[in-house]
């Protein structure tokens, strides 16, 4: 049986295992019944809820046993399902809860048995006291037997939910769905992008990073960002690999044309935080930053002085802004369902339906047709979306490449993306799977195309 949660994983110290516990099951419960999304619960259990108040240590174990719990709610579920004999009242959800939680320990992140059992029977709020016997016996039932369960699941089906399975099934092949599902059960390693490709050897040597294709450092190591060797000093910034891909697509186009991108003007559409904005900027390219959201943009500039660079920042509709004259590149990443980044957001598997996909389609619509008209004749654009579904990637290119004669694509060559021929559709489009790479750690998902708008 594979427990690659295992690896590397934030582990229980010990002290206030409690309330480390007591904090997974709130955020659990507001992700799972209120449909919270993850990382916005954690930041507000952090500022609000009593998470600050725990040891680093601590919280890093309470945010592991949710994501877990999440990653694997389908195993969980099936598990319990033949331990419980009768459901729990929906009254008497929390139970329900904590059992997911010390299922999570007792299964995948190999707790001690005498903590994973004593410590969440604990979490069994007064109200549902008398469940406490029913926790405590189920759990310790899973001591026991609980691997021999799960040696008998398929865990890349059980954990998938059956819309996305059939979604990718038809889009990218039985093959590559259970891969796919496979690298969203591991936890994803730490990718930074260089500021200075020059210096990417020595950050690399100083952070025990590993150089991937495109030049992409990989952590695998632990650490607290801010404490990890170039932070202050802004040489770098936290960005997955794949990511990295859409904005270097306009950068080596221009290169490729022999432009100088210092004298090149760019549009980041749906720009914050900023990681994309910042590769640009970082190149020379005078860029601005276009986002509907000014606590958004307020992170960007934030990570732009942190970075010394320099952009332009407009709080804007993009899908109505223009700028006052038209640019040599723009960039869209557009708002999707995020199903690619699902090794990141494990939430997502349990918050999106298929009515997330179909209902942002028209604003991807509406947004790429206003990054076509910011283009100048001879730019480009590049349009991305962080989603494995077809509906808002492909079809919303192919649907703009109708409507709109003036533009063709550029197809993406082997070269530009550190020779990942596998991420090159027949179309010559950019699409990343979740499962290239694994055995150095995967990737999240992105679809991008370089659209180029004829002379």
């Amino acid at each position: 049986m594979k427990r690659p949660d295992r690896k590397d994983a934030p582990k229980d110290s010990g002290a206030p295992v409690a309330s480390a516990r007591s904090a997974a099951l709130a955020v659990l419960g507001q992700v799972l019944h209120r449909r919270q999304p993850l990382d916005l619960t954690l930041a507000d259990k952090i500022k609000n809820g009593g998470l600050n108040k725990l040891e680093p240590r601590d919280r890093a174990f309470a945010r592991n046993l949710v994501a877990t719990v999440l990653r694997r709610l389908g195993q969980i579920d099936q598990v319990l399902s033949v331990c419980v004999e009768r459901p729990i009242p929906d009254a008497h959800r929390r139970v329900h809860d904590v059992l997911r939680l010390g299922a999570a320990q007792i299964l995948f992140l190999g707790t001690p048995p005498h903590a994973a059992v004593d410590r969440t029977v604990a979490l069994v709020p007064r109200r549902s006291g008398s469940f406490r016997g029913l926790v405590n016996a189920v759990l310790r039932r899973l001591v026991r037997k609980g691997a021999t369960l799960v040696a008998d699941q398929d865990e890349a089906r059980a954990n998938t939910p059956d819309w996305l399975w059939h979604s990718w099934v038809a889009a990218h092949g039985e093959e590559n769905t259970r891969a796919i599902a496979c690298a969203h059960l591991q936890n994803p390693p730490l990718d930074f992008t260089v500021k200075d490709p020059t210096c990417t050897d020595q950050i690399a040597t100083a952070l025990d990073a590993q150089i991937m294709p495109a030049g992409t450092l990989r952590r695998t190591a632990g650490g607290a960002i801010a404490d990890l060797p170039g932070f202050a000093a802004g040489n770098w910034f936290v960005q997955d690999m794949a990511a990295a891909l859409p904005a270097s697509l306009l950068i080596s186009w221009a290169r490729a044309a022999n432009l100088d991108p210092a004298s090149l003007t760019a549009i980041d559409l749906c720009a914050a935080p900023g990681g994309k904005t910042a590769q640009l900027a970082a190149a020379g390219v005078s860029v601005i930053a276009v986002d509907r959201s000014r606590n958004r943009l307020r992170q960007l500039t934030q990570n732009f002085e942190r970075l010394g660079l320099i952009a332009k920042s407009i709080t804007a509709e993009g899908a109505t802004w223009q700028p006052a004259g038209a640019v040599d590149l723009v960039l869209l990443d557009a708002p999707c369902s995020a199903t690619g980044t699902v090794r990141r957001h494990p939430d997502i598997l349990h918050l999106k339906t298929p009515h997330d996909v179909t209902s942002l389609n028209q604003t991807q619509a509406n947004l790429i047709r206003a990054a076509a008209r910011m283009v100048r004749p001879g730019g480009v654009l590049v349009y991305a979306v962080c989603s494995l579904q077809p509906e808002e990637g492909p079809n919303i290119v192919a649907a703009f490449l109708d409507e709109f004669p003036a533009f063709t694509r550029g197809p993406v060559t082997g070269d530009e993306i550190g020779d990942l021929a596998q991420c090159i559709t027949v179309d010559g489009d950019l699409l990343t799977l979740p499962c290239h790479l694994s055995e150095q750690g995967g990737m999240d998902g992105f679809f991008a195309a370089r659209l180029v708008r004829n002379s």
